[in-house]
């Protein structure tokens, strides 16, 4: 009996036994995943450290409290993508943090009657004005437009007409949360004079260390990470670099945002070097950091998941209000895509788009400039290809025999010989070419090296060369005018 049964042993009992084997199947899968850190108000019904399934935004309100950092990203990402399963793990807030405040004081009081629209993190609040009212009416009646909108991430209290917004989390994420007026434009009462001062003040974010341990060993594709405090992103990039490396083959990219000035965006991106953290310098969106990390995360992960090796360039960041005025120019922008800094562009109209999605990868162990990880697409295509080079050899070779090449087995044994693997990678690399992931197959073939390990003969080692496909992003013509 030279042929290798699974199930079927030597019988003596008459009838006809076949069992199913599907090493000749080859077909891969695998179902991608997203996940979102944030913090919940203690009136949502899902404790700390618990990855949850989240499918609409109205779930997220319940699990993690209306109106908290989690409700809004989970809005973001759902409204960007609502394909990618996404999962949530809350953390509570830093009990020794404090939360970030604000001002609206109103300077004049009205002369005409009308509507005022008060931005709050790009949400708008209509706020009814009398013509008789008086300054302490209008901050009163801004605070309880506020306190009554109980989806928005703040809360407000007026005193002599003064309003102080203050975030419902403590933590200094939520440092330049924007407050404003009328940011569509839209006609404000006669006389009525207001200023508004942003949120600060606030510190203590919570601790990324109890999502990234009750992350287990699940396989996350995506992180929506809202924090870019030092510490924080230090585990989180350890994370990733440990689920990136051989022993664990979970490799993951985290998505987070950064608000500043050109200088200060520079600078943060120049302080962080991996490939695979994605910051998006967002140049004071009037969206904040949190949500822009969610649409930028969302919007990746949707795209990617169809092709890594395709750009995520002129893709639309779904809900992202860019600022008013003051847009970083070409130049700018371009700068930053030097110290590690995603970008993206403003259409006319006010719709965001992806410019370049960069990781923050700038130089080798040696300290030295590097661009082999600039673009996301290359740790991502690797990762897709490491994927199918494993699910190929686990599916082929499950429970198969190891032989040197030339040994005369019998038809149908479960034996896999250097050869053989040598044949699936290259039929493999094939496949990679069609679906556009990379070129030069035959390179590939020559350089391919497949063999048994001499230490440990139950082992097969090979090395190969696989030549990614690149993106085309720069088009570069010069005309030589004849009069």
């Amino acid at each position: 009996m030279p042929i290798s049964f699974d199930a079927i042993p030597a019988l003596r009992t008459p009838g006809t036994y076949i069992e199913f084997n599907n090493e000749l199947a080859g077909a891969t899968s695998t179902e991608f995943k997203a996940v979102i850190y944030g913090q919940r108000l203690t009136t949502g019904t899902v404790a700390e450290g618990i990855p949850t399934r989240v499918t609409d935004p109205a779930q997220a309100s319940k699990y993690f409290g209306l109106g908290s950092m989690l409700h809004k990203m989970c809005s973001k990402f759902l409204t960007a993508n609502a394909t990618t399963p996404v999962y949530v793990i809350a953390l509570d807030d830093n009990a020794a943090g404090t939360a970030a405040a604000g001002t609206i004081t109103v300077t004049a009081a009205p002369t005409t009657a009308g509507t005022l629209y008060v931005y709050v993190g790009g949400e708008s609040v209509s706020v009814g004005i009398a013509s008789d009212d008086a300054i302490a009416d209008v901050a009163t009646n801004i605070a309880a437009a506020i306190n009554a909108a109980t989806y928005l991430p703040v809360t407000a209290a007026a005193a002599a007409g003064v309003v102080t917004v203050t975030a419902r989390h403590k933590g200094e994420v939520f440092n330049g949360l924007q407050l404003h007026a009328s940011y569509y434009d839209e006609a404000q009462p006669d006389g009525l004079a207001i200023t508004f001062v942003n949120l600060t003040g606030g510190a203590g974010n919570p601790d990324v260390t109890t999502a990234i341990d009750a992350m287990g060993d699940v396989w996350y594709n995506w992180i929506v990470n809202p924090y870019t405090d030092t510490a924080n992103l230090l585990a989180l990039k350890t994370e990733l670099d440990n689920r990136y490396g051989p022993l664990v083959q979970q490799g993951a990219r985290a998505f987070a945002a950064y608000s500043g000035t050109l200088s200060a965006t520079a600078t943060f991106g120049e302080g962080h070097n991996s490939p695979h953290l994605s910051v998006l310098g967002t140049n004071g969106a009037v969206t904040p950091i949190y949500e822009c990390a969610a649409i930028n995360g969302a919007v990746a992960a949707f795209n990617l998941a169809i092709d890594p090796a395709r750009p995520l360039q002129t893709l639309k960041l779904v809900g992202m209000l860019p600022p008013k005025a003051d847009r970083w120019i070409r130049a700018e922008r371009d700068s930053l895509l030097y110290d590690g800094i995603a970008t993206y562009k403003v259409d006319p109209d006010g719709t965001c788009r992806i410019e370049r999605q960069i990781t923050t990868y700038q130089t080798n162990a040696s300290g030295l400039p590097d661009a082999s990880y600039l673009d996301i697409n290359t740790p991502e295509t690797l990762e897709r290809i490491r994927y199918e080079q494993r699910a190929t050899i686990a599916q082929n070779y499950p429970r198969h025999k190891l032989a040197d090449d030339g040994t005369n087995y019998g038809a149908g044994q479960a034996i896999v010989t250097p050869k053989l693997v040598k044949a699936t990678l290259i039929a493999l690399y094939r496949d990679f070419e069609s679906r556009g992931w990379a070129e030069g197959f035959d390179i590939y073939v020559n350089n391919l090296i497949v063999e048994r390990d001499i230490s440990d003969r139950n082992r097969i080692n090979w090395r190969d060369t696989p030549n990614l496909v690149n993106q085309a992003r720069v088009f570069a013509g010069k005309t030589q005018f004849i009069l």
